[in-house]
């Protein structure tokens, strides 16, 4: 038996960041390692630019509950060539300078739609993330600043001898069912029982957005929800 620290995330809209190009955003079906300790370090108050190393030696396993159903938004956005403005001091200056020579694009963005989640957390600190969890500094999202939570994320520390085992102790929001759940686990490393994959959500720049990769197992396993305290 070893400590967990375990909560739900749900939003009516979600978006977990993908590799991502100017035109399209697309969405990953369950929140990655770089969203979660964001969403940690959001908690606990920690901006963009500041020390997340405390967070980053976490393990992270991830219950995919409801993938949610897919969603795509169309944007029309306006681009300034680079030779209409030279160093403007703001977009209206630059917009104002390109006045006739703008180029316009149609930009994708994907989202899941209500998406629900279960995050087991394993290492150190666990009871003052519970706590920052509890009472978050900024305002908690499900990926992009237009994504709050839909309810709170219910976090506890718990002792379980299994990431799935602690996440049976997950306090569920109203409208989710308690009762057993079939889901997709995704836990850091590797499993010989599980079909492994690599994925590019591990920060490793974060003022220059850059990620690097990481192996996931991913298995099928059966929880029982709302059945404990």
């Amino acid at each position: 038996m070893q400590p967990y620290l375990v909560f739900g995330l749900t939003a009516t809209l979600g978006s977990m960041g993908e590799l991502a190009g100017h035109e399209r955003r697309g969405s990953l079906a369950w929140p990655g390692r770089s969203a979660i300790l964001g969403l940690l370090g959001a908690a606990m108050g920690i901006e963009r630019g500041g020390d997340f190393s405390a967070l980053d030696s976490l393990d992270l396993a991830v219950a995919v509950f409801d993938k949610g159903a897919p969603l795509r938004d169309y944007h029309t956005v306006q681009t300034v060539p680079s030779a209409a403005a030279k160093r403007p001091n703001s977009r209206p200056e630059a917009l104002a300078a390109a006045r006739g020579r703008l180029n316009t694009a149609i930009t994708l963005r994907d989202y899941r739609s209500g998406a629900f989640y279960g995050v087991a957390v394993r290492g150190d600190g666990l009871e003052t993330l519970e706590t920052a969890l509890e009472r978050p500094y900024f305002t908690l999202y499900l990926g992009r600043k237009s994504c709050p939570l839909a309810a709170p994320p219910g976090a506890k520390v718990v002792q379980a001898a299994s990431p799935e085992a602690a996440l049976a102790h997950l306090s569920l929001p109203p409208w989710q069912r308690a009762g057993e759940r079939k889901c997709l686990l995704v836990c850091d490393g590797e499993g010989a029982d599980a079909l492994c994959e690599e994925v590019q959500d591990v920060p490793r720049d974060r003022a220059l957005w850059h990620f690097g990769r990481r192996r996931v197992a991913l298995r099928d396993v059966t929880i029982t929800l709302g059945g404990m305290a």
